[in-house]
């Protein structure tokens, strides 16, 4: 089986057919799937979409089971958590719906953890970390864009002399380089290949 465009986050079932691993959905599989809009809903109380996942949590008074439903409880009302909680050995313990959250100062409400900065996210080369609130991803840096080659989706350079994209004057030449480009005065002319005389 061949998928022309490839299959990003699933397999290659047919011709140009993909079947998607849980959590993703589209003709590539290339869409995260948003299950907290799903019928019947995967949570009691509310729901947190992640890349490939979800997480639940529950309205504060409520304590989160261990299959995704909402207990009453009178200790985490007392608490006053954020996203609802749980009792450790009698201890009752305010809960992030996600690794990229931590408790914040009060013990109560949960903070973003910016992974770009504290260098605990792992981009490639030509890649850069982008932050978002409870987690992050990897974006083509400036100068590439993403494509779908000899079978796996890469950051491919982009040749801004042939898109077109390049600001070099009407007198100068277009040379593409990894991630940019020059320009370059054409004989007889003189300058900085933006502005040449």
């Amino acid at each position: 089986a061949t998928c022309g465009h490839g299959c990003k986050y699933g397999e290659c079932m047919g011709p140009n057919k993909c079947k998607c691993f849980p959590g993703f959905t589209g003709k590539t599989c290339n869409q995260d799937l948003n299950e907290c809009g799903l019928k019947p809903r995967p949570c009691e109380h509310r729901c947190m979409n992640t890349h490939g996942s979800y997480k639940c949590y529950c309205l504060n008074g409520y304590m989160l089971m261990p299959d995704g439903t909402c207990a009453s409880s009178r200790t985490c009302a007392m608490v006053n958590c954020q996203y609802g909680c749980e009792e450790v050995k009698g201890q009752v313990q305010c809960l992030c719906p996600s690794g990229g959250l931590q408790l914040g100062p009060n013990g109560r409400t949960c903070i973003d953890i910016d992974e770009c900065s504290t260098g605990k996210a792992v981009c490639s080369y030509n890649r850069r970390c982008v932050n978002t609130f409870g987690s992050f991803y990897c974006k083509c840096q400036l100068g590439y864009e993403l494509k779908y080659t000899s079978g796996r989706y890469n950051c491919v350079d982009v040749n801004e002399c042939v898109t077109n994209t390049h600001r070099c004057n009407l007198h100068a030449e277009c040379l593409n380089t990894q991630g940019s480009f020059q320009c370059k005065c054409k004989q007889g002319y003189r300058g900085s290949g933006f502005d040449c005389a």
